[in-house]
C-alpha cells in the first residue's frame, strides 16, 4: 500500500516477473562490464584483445570467438571466449575471429580452442532461475574487483 499526499491508499501493482529475454539482456550487460573490468588496469583502461588498442572500459566491448549465438559459451570465462575488444574489432571487423582464434590458441594451446568450438555446438537452454543465479554471479564478481 502507498499513501500520496493527499492521504489517499494506492495498492502498489505487483511487479511481472522478467522475461527470458530481459534476463538474458541483464545477464549481457553485467557479464560485459564484468568481463572489461576483470581487464582493466587500476586507472580503468583495457587493451583490445585483438589490436591492442588500449582505451577506457567504458569504450570497449565484451568481444566473443565463438558467436553470442551459441549460448554454451555465450558467458563463458573458463576457456577464455570472452576478451575484451575495441568497437572497431568487434563491430566492424565481425570480432576478428581468426586473429581471436590465433591468440586465444597461443594462450591456451590448440586442445582447447578446439574444446571450446565443439562446446559452442552443443545446445544448453538456461531457465530464468539460471539466467537469475548468473546474474546475481556476475554482480558479485563485480563488487569483488571493486575490493580488491
Amino acid at each position: 500500500v502507498l499513501y500520496t499526499q493527499t492521504g489517499k491508499t494506492v495498492k502498489r501493482m505487483a511487479r511481472k516477473a522478467k522475461t527470458h529475454a530481459k534476463l538474458k539482456k541483464e545477464l549481457d550487460a553485467v557479464f560485459s562490464k564484468y568481463i572489461r573490468w576483470h581487464y582493466a588496469d587500476s586507472n580503468g583502461i583495457v587493451e583490445c584483445y585483438t589490436c591492442g588498442v588500449q582505451k577506457p572500459v567504458k569504450e570497449m566491448q565484451a568481444g566473443h570467438f565463438q558467436s553470442r549465438r551459441h549460448t554454451s559459451t555465450r558467458w563463458d570465462v573458463e576457456f577464455g571466449n570472452v576478451k575484451p575488444q575495441c568497437v572497431k574489432c568487434n563491430m566492424f571487423a565481425q570480432g576478428e575471429q581468426y586473429l581471436f582464434g590465433q591468440k586465444l590458441k597461443a594462450e591456451i594451446g590448440e586442445q582447447a580452442v578446439e574444446d571450446l568450438i565443439a562446446l559452442s555446438r552443443k545446445s544448453v537452454k538456461y531457465s530464468k532461475g539460471d539466467l537469475e543465479y548468473l546474474i546475481d554471479l556476475y554482480k558479485q564478481k563485480l563488487k569483488d574487483l571493486d575490493n580488491s
